[in-house]
C-alpha cells in the first residue's frame, strides 16, 4: 500500500484522452497515485461523454501535486466534474499546487465544471488550469473559489492561494490572494469583503460571431439585474473569449449563477457547442 511521504507529500497524475468513434466519445485514462476517474456517463446521448473524477485523499496539504493532463480529439466533446470540492488544507510544509492542462484538437470540445475550490486558512496553494485550442475547437470553464470557512468560524487570515486560468495566446488571469493583504480582500477595487470569487471562462479556436457574442454579454448582464445577492461583471477580452465573474459570500450562489448562465434561460451554450463543428476562419 502506497503512503504518503511527510517531506514530499502525495504525487498524483491523470491523463484523458478522448476520441470520436462510430458518433459516439470514448474516454480512456491512465493514472498515477490518488487521482482517479469514478464513472464515464452519456446523459446527453453517445456523443458527449460525461466523466466524474475523484481525489481520495480528499484535499490537498503541503508538497502534493496533482497533475491533470486533458487531450480532446478531433470531433470529441466531454464534460469533466467532481464529485465534492477540492480542498488546499493549510500547510506547513511547503506548497499544494493542483495543475490542469488541456488539448483540444479540430472541433473538439470540452466542459470543465469542477465544484468549487475551499482555500483553508494557512494554504500555500497554487491553482493552475491551461488550454491549447485548434481554430475549430471551443471550450467551456468555470471556477469557484471559497476563502477560508466563514460560516464555521474558519476564516482566511492566514495564507496564500495563487490562480492561474490561461487560454494559450489569448488571455492570462494570473493574481494572487494573499492572507495579509486587506487592501485586496476588503477594499472596493478588490474582492470588497466578498469571500467567493467565481470565474467563468467560454472560449473558442477562433473569433466568435459578433451578433452572437453580443448577445450572450447581454443575456449574462442580464442577470445582475435581477439579483442583489451577488456582483457580476461579464466582458469579452479578446474576439474568442468571454468572461463572466461572480462574487458573493457562499459558493452556492456563484454556482447557481454560473449555471443560470450557461443554460437556454440566459446564454445559449449552443453557440459554443455548435462553434467547433460550424466555424471555420473563413466564416469569420
Amino acid at each position: 500500500m502506497q503512503t504518503p511521504s511527510t517531506s514530499t507529500g502525495w504525487k498524483a497524475r491523470l491523463a484523458l484522452t478522448y476520441s470520436l468513434q462510430q458518433g459516439r466519445t470514448v474516454a480512456h485514462h491512465e493514472h498515477q497515485g490518488p487521482l482517479r476517474v469514478l464513472q464515464s456517463l452519456y446523459p446527453e446521448g453517445d456523443a458527449i461523454c460525461h466523466q466524474v473524477l475523484v481525489h481520495p485523499p480528499g484535499g490537498l496539504a503541503g508538497g502534493d501535486e496533482l497533475d491533470i493532463q486533458v487531450q480532446v480529439q478531433k470531433g470529441a466533446h466531454a464534460l469533466v466534474t467532481t464529485p465534492g470540492a477540492t480542498r488546499f488544507y493549510r500547510s506547513e510544509a511547503g506548497q499544494a499546487t493542483q495543475w490542469v492542462q488541456i488539448r483540444l484538437d479540430d472541433r473538439a470540445r470540452l466542459e470543465w465544471l469542477p465544484l468549487e475550490t475551499i482555500a483553508y486558512s494557512g494554504c500555500q496553494a497554487v491553482n493552475r488550469v491551461s488550454v491549447d485550442m485548434a481554430p475549430t475547437a471551443t471550450f467551456m470553464a468555470w471556477d469557484v473559489l471559497a476563502l477560508g470557512l466563514p460560516a464555521s468560524n474558519q476564516p482566511f487570515v492566514l495564507g496564500h492561494f495563487l490562480q492561474h486560468l490561461e487560454v494559450q495566446g489569448v488571455w492570462l488571469d494570473r493574481g494572487l490572494i494573499d492572507a495579509a493583504d486587506r487592501r485586496l480582500l476588503d477594499g472596493p477595487v478588490g474582492l470588497a469583503g466578498y469571500r467567493c470569487l467565481a470565474t467563468l471562462v467560454m472560449g473558442s479556436g477562433s473569433p466568435l460571431n459578433l451578433q452572437q457574442l453580443e448577445l450572450a454579454l447581454e443575456q449574462a448582464r442580464s442577470i445582475t439585474r435581477a439579483d442583489a445577492r451577488f456582483h457580476l461583471g461579464v466582458t469579452s477580452p479578446h474576439p474568442r473569449v468571454v468572461v463572466a465573474r461572480v462574487l458573493c459570500d457562499q459558493t452556492e450562489p456563484a454556482r447557481q449563477v454560473l449555471q443560470a448562465i450557461v443554460t437556454d434561460q440566459h446564454v445559449d451554450v449552443r453557440v459554443l457547442r455548435q462553434q467547433g463543428a460550424a466555424s471555420t476562419p473563413s466564416d469569420q
